[in-house]
């Protein structure tokens, strides 16, 4: 009986289709709220991309040297930074190189999905996932207005939101993929790597 009940756990495991959680919009930061209000919690992404990796496209929106130097997952299908950050140039209000806007992301995606080998075009299941949720959530927004229909954004992102207090204070320690214990790396694998 046991092996019985065992086995038909496996199974359902491994048929049964992954579904979101539903988050309200005063559950979710004004940075991170998209038109769709499509979000997935870091275990979501985990079960879509191990369940179901056929139907999901997971792409990591961040810069090149995030991954190099943070860490990504290796369960993403590729790196397409939404920005870019120009280190010739100064932003003094915001204290960091200035950003630039990616302006063939949208190219980009539909190429990574092509190169992926993913059929449905702009129906494609899209989870896109930055540092914290903000990015990702513009990002979808973009690929929504150029008639994507199925994209979500990974709403705590890899490195997750910072603490507003105690000792980690200032610090990603809140949320987020990485402090989820999924699997991720700082090994990178040319064949997922954003090359200009």
């Amino acid at each position: 009986m046991k092996t019985v009940l065992a086995i038909t756990l496996v199974f359902y495991t491994f048929i049964t289709p992954v579904s979101a959680v539903t988050l309200t919009v005063d559950q979710v930061p004004e940075a991170k709220r998209t038109q769709d209000q499509h979000y997935l919690l870091p275990q979501e992404v985990f079960d879509f991309k191990t369940k179901e990796a056929a139907q999901t496209l997971l792409v990591d929106i961040r810069t090149p040297s995030e991954l190099q130097f943070v860490g990504y997952t290796p369960l993403i299908d590729g790196n397409v930074p939404y920005i870019t950050y120009d280190y010739s140039d100064w932003d003094a209000k915001n204290k960091e190189y200035k950003r630039d806007f990616n302006s063939g992301f949208t190219l980009q995606i539909e190429a990574l999905l092509n190169k992926s080998g993913f059929t449905g075009g702009k129906q494609a299941r899209i989870i896109l996932m930055c540092r914290s949720g903000d990015r990702s959530a513009k990002a979808a927004d973009l690929l929504a207005k150029s008639g994507y229909t199925n994209v979500w954004s990974a709403i705590e992102g890899f490195e997750g939101d910072k603490a507003k207090e105690g000792p980690s204070k200032g610090k990603r320690t809140v949320n987020g993929w990485k402090n989820a214990n999924l699997p991720w790396t700082y090994e990178l694998d040319k064949s997922k790597a954003y090359l200009e």
